[in-house]
């Protein structure tokens, strides 16, 4: 008979995922052992293998999570009937939102998905290349006889603002709402105006 699932089995798996991304952001995924990881969860070496098997399901649960609530968080934004301009303002604002509470599993982004096997990391960069391509429509949007037909100048252009997003968190990670306005508002007017138009 197979053991039936804790009431409290989802609240203890998010804790397990929350202090895991800690820890392999703060020592090196290859450096966390699953030991510590029940350690600092405060609990046993056999409770974390009923939840997880090996170290690399848990950083694909972490990263999993992360990315397809950020992906859909973004997603659902209400666009219809906003111009271009709005939207990437909304997008952009909403996106700094979405990293508040997240730097430990933004960092190991980079660190992690390149570890995990080939049909795991496809996931994953499904999520991103669905970001990237819905900010694109938009940036396309906005210039489209700048785009035209250049599909490489519009690629850079989208990484460019995700570079501005993504490394916010490096040297002003305890910011507030009022503060990720401020920079989503910064961000917006320099993609669309350049530094003159700030």
């Amino acid at each position: 008979m197979a053991r039936p699932i804790a009431k409290d089995h989802n609240a203890k798996r998010e804790h397990i995922l929350k202090t895991a991304a800690r820890l392999f952001a703060n020592s090196g995924f290859a450096r966390a052992s699953m030991s510590q990881v029940a350690k600092d969860c405060g609990i046993s070496k056999a409770n974390i293998y009923h939840y997880y098997d090996s170290k690399d399901a848990l950083l694909f649960d972490i990263l999993d999570t992360y990315l397809r609530k950020l992906r859909d968080r973004i997603q659902s934004l209400p666009l219809a009937g906003l111009s271009p301009q709005e939207q990437l303002r909304l997008v952009v604002t909403e996106t700094l939102h979405a990293y508040e509470g997240m730097d430990e599993e933004h960092k190991i982004q980079t660190e992690g998905i390149p570890l995990l096997d080939e049909s795991q990391q496809d996931i994953l960069r499904g999520y991103q290349r669905d970001m990237v391509s819905q900010l694109s429509a938009i940036v396309a949007a906005i210039a489209p006889d700048v785009f035209a037909g250049d599909r490489v100048k519009l690629r850079s252009t989208v990484m460019s603002v995700f570079g501005m997003l993504n490394w916010f968190y490096m040297w002003n990670s305890t910011a507030d709402r009022q503060a990720r306005d401020q920079y989503a508002d910064l961000v917006t007017r320099l993609t669309l105006n350049g530094v003159e138009g700030l």
